[in-house]
């Protein structure tokens, strides 16, 4: 069995295992996880997929479980500072320790069997919370759904948020094929949560091919913003005057909305009081979502990397910051729609600076230089040898009454976090 001395070591050693990056399947996975825990007693769990919305969801999640004391476990990805934020246990990231000691029992049952940087992580979530006696797991697949390794757990609720085309290499090039995958984590008989408000086709006729119990927003549930709070609604319950979500834009209403009612179909094993919703809404918080950082010229960092994600943003800073100059920082992965995110974006940006990112998924300097030339974009600048020297090119330009935008990136939004954290 092979062991290592720090998480860091374990890390470096699980991305050189594995052929591929990304490699979807569940049978890798299913067969060490079974040789790691024979006796496997699943823990009430809730597995959210889709779009964009799923780390929020989680949060919401995690935050009204929290509030109302059970012990909740919470597997999210990617991560912005540490790998650790991706095992929390009760809100907190699991230390270390514990990590290597769930990576040793895995490897110590793999075998031959190659496993995915990310199927580790996955399989060391679930046996980190099996051990702790969580009394439920809240798992985000990092990729689709049916064929994502999270998808070896039966949820007893899922939860599917917004739908639209992103990963397109692996799950196709419409929001009916894509769809169709993240469909895939719908078991027969339990509840689906749909918190897309004009969800594909597929994912409807999924839900009837697997004899799923469906719910969508818009039909079987639902919100209104009032002039103080807003109100929640389903067939058999309402809920009035609910806390402002404390993650800002109006798509988290429909997050919220969603996550509420995956609560209440969870009621029966574990109940939740009103007094705890409310609780939740408003303690939840997470790194990188329209995060503002405070300052003579504030800072606002958002991980949104795909169009739909962008229109969001770019309907966020219009309702808040109307009439501002924004200078944008940003930096994108490759096999993303970096055209389409640029054309919906230059809407509300004032000037641009590329901030290449040391990834071998991102994308480089000359490629960005040849997608600006193609675009409606007239005020960019290059060279710069990372964020630091792109933020302050970015800053220097920037007077009071201006806005400094992060984008694009989950390793940008790092980077810049680490760069607030060190000063």
């Amino acid at each position: 069995m092979r062991r290592f001395d720090s998480l860091e070591a374990w890390l470096k050693w699980q991305e050189s295992l594995h052929p591929l990056v990304i490699d979807l399947g569940l049978e890798r996975a299913a067969l060490v996880f079974d040789a790691l825990n024979p006796d496997y007693a699943k823990p009430p769990t809730i597995t959210v997929a889709g779009t964009n919305g799923k780390g929020s969801s989680v949060a919401y999640l995690e935050a009204i479980y929290t509030a109302q004391g059970y012990r909740v476990g919470a597997y999210t990805s990617p991560h912005i500072l540490k790998y650790n934020e991706r095992i929390k246990i009760d809100g907190k990231p699991v230390s270390d320790d514990k990590i290597c000691e769930a990576f040793a029992r895995i490897e110590s049952v793999r075998g031959n069997t190659s496993l995915s940087y990310f199927e580790f992580g996955t399989l060391a979530a679930l046996d980190i919370f099996f051990r702790a006696g969580v009394d439920i797991q809240l798992l985000e697949v990092g990729l689709g759904g049916r064929l994502d390794a999270v998808n070896i757990v039966d949820p007893d609720v899922a939860l599917i948020t917004s739908i639209s085309i992103d990963h397109i290499e692996w799950l196709g090039g419409t929001r009916e094929a894509i769809g169709r995958e993240k469909a895939g984590i719908f078991r027969a008989g339990i509840p689906a949560v749909i918190g897309d408000s004009e969800p594909p086709k597929s994912l409807t006729q999924s839900a009837l091919e697997q004899h799923t119990l469906l719910y969508c927003l818009g039909k079987d549930f639902g919100y209104k913003k009032q002039t103080t709070g807003w109100d929640w609604f389903s067939a058999d319950r309402q809920m009035l005057q609910l806390p402002e979500p404390g993650l800002k834009g109006e798509h988290q209403y429909r997050n919220a909305s969603a996550v509420i009612l995956a609560v209440t179909k969870m009621a029966e094993v574990l109940p939740v009081t009103e007094a705890s919703i409310k609780q939740g809404l408003e303690n939840v918080q997470l790194a990188g979502r329209f995060q503002l950082i405070d300052g003579e010229i504030p800072v606002l960092l958002d991980v949104g990397h795909n169009p739909q994600a962008v229109r969001t943003l770019v309907d966020y800073v219009t309702a808040v910051f109307p009439g501002r100059r924004i200078h944008a920082v940003f930096s994108m992965m490759k096999d993303k729609d970096i055209a389409g995110v640029l054309e919906i974006m230059n809407l509300v940006v004032y000037d641009w600076f590329f901030a290449p990112l040391a990834n071998s998924r991102a994308v480089t300097e000359p490629v960005m230089r040849e997608i600006f030339s193609q675009s409606s974009v007239s005020r960019v600048s290059f060279g710069f040898s990372g964020f630091t020297e792109a933020f302050a090119a970015a800053k220097n330009q920037s007077k009071e009454g201006d806005l400094l935008l992060v984008f694009g990136s989950f390793f940008l939004v790092s980077d810049c976090l680490v760069e607030f954290e060190n000063k």
